[in-house]
């Protein structure tokens, strides 16, 4: 494992997921290179869909998942890529999207932050953002949120160097 993941999960320990009143303009954006097995076991969970109900099992079986290896995020990884209506699920609000019609549990939204803080991270996809006409500045503001090129390119990236692929429904 990297020394500044190291660092971050343990800042993040001490100091919670982020400063409150932190402003972040977009996703800090991360490039294939950067890729890397850091854990024992490194899984991506493929998120393509919109469905609540199937977006909630998603993360329970994360759950289930890392509490095999004792919520330690140095024995297990877990990555969500998401693209097309899986992106839904982190935008602060869904007017003006294809989804306006939809609503987000807020709860959905507290399970993804209680993973965060065992190293869980998400990838949004930036082709998803551009064909759809949605503006950056609805992307929730967490620092687990990272921004990718492309979501399909990263699963098969991920998957290239070793994170196993798991798909829920």
């Amino acid at each position: 494992m990297s020394i500044n993941r190291r660092l971050l999960l343990a800042w993040s320990a001490l100091f919670g997921a982020g400063a409150a009143g932190a402003a972040q303009a977009a996703p800090k954006p991360v490039g294939f290179g950067e890729f890397k097995k850091e854990a024992e076991v490194n899984a991506l969970y493929h998120c393509d869909f919109g469905d609540a109900n199937r977006f909630s099992q998603m993360l329970t079986n994360i759950n289930n998942h890392l509490s095999v290896y004792d919520f330690d995020p140095f024995k297990a990884k877990i990555v969500i890529v998401t693209h097309g209506a899986g992106v839904k699920f982190f935008l602060t609000d869904l007017a003006g999207t294809p989804w306006e019609k939809d609503t987000i549990d807020p709860e959905l939204v507290a399970r993804v932050a209680a993973l965060a803080k065992y190293g869980v991270e998400v990838l949004l996809c930036e082709i998803t953002f551009k064909r759809q006409k949605i503006d950056l500045s609805k992307i929730r503001e967490a620092p687990y949120l990272r921004m990718v090129s492309s979501g399909v390119a990263s699963v098969a990236e991920l998957q290239a160097k070793g994170f196993a692929y798991v798909k829920v429904g």
